[in-house]
């Protein structure tokens, strides 16, 4: 975890404290995560979120995307049981073309984690992630089961992270660590090794400033013998891959890379609304109506219109009849509660309008900015998330649910093709771009 995540956590833990119970189901979803990327628009949604919280009434949206919905300030920590939804077909019956299970643990038993996909049947993993060991990159053939290490990622005596925002292209692996030497700032190092193996090789050291305040990078990706990559606060900047001192992309000072060539700015409640390519010049504005929020890719928006609504609340009391106080004050007799009117997704031109399941993850990527996560309710109020095709309006069960301790781990993935989970024994693969 980072020192940015790490602020955010506490502050949101902080906040759910005075906020009402949300259903059990709800609550599984957003517990864990795997770490495979940083999502691009957590950091513009953690600065935008919402906890609205008066005497019992709040509407959270966290970091993570997932919102709740205003549940009533009588009897929050009560709700009934929803009604079950429909749970469509498992997805490798739905997309058999896309999906491949394969071992979640190597031959030798290690653990892994996966990074990206470097062609059709190639997936670059990672190992000692968690366990604080010796952490490498692998090469995982999908078709022979056989790993092939890549090369060790260095250590560095100061570490805080290391091996984050794993990227490849034109035959070279990419990935930043923040180190912090004595006497010396703190930078992100970024590093790069031949994609057919080798010894890593630093790139350059990127200085950071308070990364509690200001953040690390993100945004890491090749572009032909340039590494490319933007501060978390906003700024994109490239880097020759034989080294060198980084170098601010001309127009984008203030920007984050969406999908490079792309890059954009995080105005209020639409994010990536704007975009530049920053190698042709071209401008992309989305149509935003004032009640919408969204979050764009390069070609689609998607997102809710909402409105919202001045409530009167209970007071809380606690088993012996004591008010429930907001901290050291005495909470507001009425809060605003969020009520959202549609959820669709959308050209960024306005045209092609569809809506979107009642449940899908707000503020989450979309892979191929098609295929959307949705939470639906199982049985027993139990969270099911389904993957939601906005072309053909299909959808898949992705076969999660909670497990004996009411976690559950939203399936990993980004703007791009790959998807990945972990269920018992078997990791799921889903490459998305085999959907026709």
């Amino acid at each position: 975890m980072t020192d940015l995540e790490d602020k955010l956590s506490r502050v949101l833990s902080g906040a759910a404290q005075h906020a009402p119970q949300a259903s059990p189901g709800l609550a599984a979803t957003v517990r864990t995560r795997h770490r495979r990327r940083r999502a691009r628009i957590a950091a513009a949604y953690a600065a935008a979120a919402v906890v609205v919280v008066a005497g019992g009434a709040a509407v959270t949206v966290n970091a993570m995307g997932t919102s709740a919905a205003p549940q009533p300030a009588v009897n929050a920590t009560r709700a009934p049981t929803p009604t079950a939804d429909r749970i469509p077909p498992p997805v490798e019956k739905v997309w058999p073309q896309a999906v491949r299970k394969i071992p979640a643990k190597l031959p030798d038993g290690r653990s892994y984690y996966p990074q990206l996909l470097l062609d059709d049947h190639t997936l670059v993993v990672m190992t000692g992630v968690q366990d604080g060991r010796r952490q490498f990159l692998w090469s995982y053939d999908l078709r022979t089961g056989r790993p092939t290490r890549i090369a060790e990622i260095p250590r560095t005596k100061g570490s805080a992270i290391f091996a984050d925002g794993v990227a490849g292209g034109g035959g070279h692996i990419v990935w930043w660590a923040s180190y912090k030497e004595a006497g010396s700032p703190r930078v992100a190092r970024i590093w790069t090794v031949p994609a057919t193996g080798g010894r890593p090789r630093p790139v350059t050291d990127v200085p950071l400033g308070d990364v509690m305040k200001e953040g690390h990078i993100n945004g890491l990706a090749v572009a032909g013998s340039d590494v490319v990559f933007a501060y978390e606060k906003g700024g994109v900047y490239r880097v020759p891959l034989s080294g060198g001192t980084p170098q601010p992309v001309k127009g984008a000072e203030r920007h984050h890379v969406l999908q490079w060539p792309w890059v954009g700015v995080h105005k209020g409640k639409a994010v990536f609304r704007d975009l530049l390519n920053v190698e042709t010049g071209e401008r992309r504005d989305a149509v935003v109506k004032s009640d919408e929020e969204v979050g764009c890719g390069v070609d689609r928006c998607a997102g809710v219109a909402v409105r919202w609504k001045t409530v009167k609340v209970e007071r809380r009391r606690d088993s012996s009849g004591k008010e429930i106080r907001c901290g050291t004050r005495r909470c507001p007799d009425t809060a605003r509660m969020q009520i959202v009117l549609r959820r669709f997704v959308r050209d960024r031109d306005g045209s092609r309008e569809r809506a979107l399941p009642t449940g899908f993850q707000r503020g989450d990527d979309a892979g191929l900015e098609r295929f959307f996560k949705v939470t639906l309710t199982g049985p027993g109020g139990r969270p099911v998330v389904a993957l939601y095709d906005a072309d053909t309006g299909r959808s898949a069960d992705l076969g999660l649910r909670p497990d004996p301790t009411g976690s559950m781990a939203i399936p990993d993935g980004g703007l791009d093709r790959l998807m990945t989970y972990r269920i018992k024994d078997e990791m799921f693969v889903l490459d998305l771009a085999a959907i026709e």
